[in-house]
């Protein structure tokens, strides 16, 4: 519960520093997305059991949909597959030789 909560606050912070301030700051009209960077950071580091990734995602792409002009639940949707799919390529194909989050 720790986590989550620590992440949820992560993600607004992200959000907030993504939409307000780097839009200013755009490379070849396109913007870094860092909550996407957490959100498959967090995936790939996470034990195989747990779903915190998968809260992470829809949180996320929550907190983006509310910044965006876009429908609200595309980013959650896109977020959450991704997660998803990690989750399962993570726990199939690959074994990391070191301590998980």
């Amino acid at each position: 519960m720790k986590k989550l909560i620590i992440s949820i606050i992560i993600l607004y912070f992200l959000t907030l520093f993504q939409t307000s301030f780097l839009v200013h700051f755009s490379l070849f009209g396109m913007i870094p997305n860092f909550v996407l960077v957490f959100v498959v950071l967090w995936n790939i580091f996470e034990k195989g059991d747990s779903v915190i990734g998968i809260y992470n995602a829809v949180i996320g792409g929550f907190f983006l949909d509310i910044f965006s002009d876009r429908f609200i639940g595309f980013n959650i949707l896109i977020l959450v597959l991704l997660a998803f799919i990690l989750k399962l390529i993570s726990n199939r194909y690959v074994r990391i030789p070191f301590k998980k989050i």
